[in-house]
């Protein structure tokens, strides 16, 4: 597949290396390393699909231009607009002309969130009453020195649209409404750290932080037959994940815990999904219709008047 990467950022430039030979032409405004200053500029009939990796306010005109010219589409999250109908319109344009528009949640391919993912589907643990995601890093002030990040929900959208996703991958769309519980801008303009969640079982509880200066993640399932903790992303290594079967009445459960320690694999696993999809004619936006209608929902409590 020949592939271009739109946008020459961190984002861009990890999905160049991914894509490898595969990458027939880049493209960026401002990054004089790209070799062309706009998608359009790149003749159509070079390549077949695109990693769009600009930021949000660019990312519907590049992928409607795209899609109307008959290419696939991989989009970095989130995907998020003020009107749903720009997203639907995405949806039905990529299903007309049989191609694909992805957008990116790397996290899915994360081999411990898979693995939970089994998990819960197995049903060995039963009902689940409540999950607990946590996920930080201490990037406030890059995202304040930013010429674009600094704004809109912030961490909400950025790290908490993460969270979304893989609460929607492991449990389904069923979740909410969903209200904030603290949100704060301790350093930034945007919001810097929120907890948000949903009451509905299973209950979530959704904390994301630009302020945890050693990068987290963990997650906390807690069920009738027993819990599930991930602690780690194999990105930052190393990742742990603990089963425990419950013991009735009480008691020391049976427990068992896996530990990986290796390279980030999600990047190349995602981009082959991808090329996959490519193959089948499928898309992924209704997941996006899902998370862009949940941040709507917070957006006016989070302190955010539109998406737009």
């Amino acid at each position: 597949m020949r592939v271009v990467v739109a946008g020459l950022g961190v984002q861009g430039n990890k999905r160049a290396l991914i894509a490898g030979a595969e990458v027939v032409a880049t493209c960026d405004p401002v990054n004089p390393a790209a070799k062309h200053k706009s998608i359009k500029g790149i003749p159509l009939e070079s390549f077949d699909a695109a990693l769009v990796c600009v930021p949000d306010q660019a990312k519907f005109g590049v992928i409607e231009y795209l899609l109307a010219n008959g290419k696939h589409v991989l989009v970095e999250k989130p995907l998020l607009s003020a009107n749903e109908s720009e997203i639907i319109n995405l949806t039905e344009t990529a299903r007309s002309k049989n191609i694909v528009c992805y957008t990116a949640y790397n996290h899915r391919f994360e081999p411990h969130i898979a693995r939970l993912k089994e998990i819960l589907d197995s049903g060995v643990l039963g009902a689940v009453y409540s999950a607990r995601f946590f996920y930080g890093n201490g990037t406030a002030r890059d995202v304040r020195q930013s010429p674009w990040r600094d704004q809109g929900l912030g961490v909400l959208s950025d790290l908490g649209s993460h969270l979304l996703d893989t609460a929607l991958f492991l449990f389904g769309d069923k979740a909410g409404p969903f209200e904030i519980w603290n949100s704060n801008q301790f350093e930034n303009r945007s919001l810097d750290h929120v907890v948000f969640g949903s009451k509905n079982r299973p209950v979530l509880q959704l904390e994301a932080t630009l302020l945890s200066w050693r990068n987290t993640f963990t997650a906390d399932i807690f069920a009738d037959k027993g819990t599930a903790h991930i602690h780690g992303l194999c990105k930052w290594g190393p990742s742990v994940l603990t089963l425990r079967k419950r013991k009735l009445p009480s008691g020391k459960p049976q427990e068992e815990s896996w530990t990986l320690e290796c390279p980030d694999p999600t990047w190349a696993q995602e981009y082959q999904y991808f090329k996959k999809l490519c193959q089948e004619g499928r898309t992924n936006l209704h997941n996006d219709i899902w998370i862009n209608a949940v941040l709507n929902e917070l957006a006016r409590p989070a302190g955010v008047e539109s998406l737009a």
